[in-house]
């Protein structure tokens, strides 16, 4: 069986070279991915929803996909470190990161975090 990182990091592969059949294998039918609340706009609220967002990164002008620094893992929860690639609106290479938690091999939540930091604390505080 394989480690929670280990998924994590092939789902982040995945989206990377847009094979959303193979991140959707890894999330759950509820899975919520948002940046702290739920409920705000923009979270998404299923898989549905959340490979919606990943497909329609190009036409949001994301630029390019975000290099993978570094995964860790905490039980059921795992830190995917990214740095996003400067632009000229944002000049430094910033370290970003999703929180997920897995039930039962899938993805039940991810939680974004605009610094790195603040998600490696939440992973070590759970």
């Amino acid at each position: 069986m394989s480690s929670y990182a280990e998924i994590a990091r092939r789902g982040f592969e995945a989206a990377a070279r847009g094979d959303y059949d193979a991140l959707a294998a890894i999330l759950d039918p509820e899975v919520r991915w948002h940046g702290g609340d739920p409920d705000a706009e923009g979270a998404c609220l299923g898989r549905g929803q959340a490979l919606a967002w990943m497909r329609g990164r190009e036409a949001r002008g994301a630029g390019p996909f975000p290099e993978l620094v570094e995964v860790l893992e905490s039980g059921e929860r795992v830190a995917v470190i990214m740095r996003h690639a400067p632009t000229p609106d944002d000049p430094q290479a910033r370290l970003v990161a999703n929180l997920a938690t897995f039930r039962d091999g899938l993805v039940v939540e991810m939680v974004h975090y605009f610094d790195a930091e603040d998600a490696r604390a939440a992973l070590l505080t759970s």
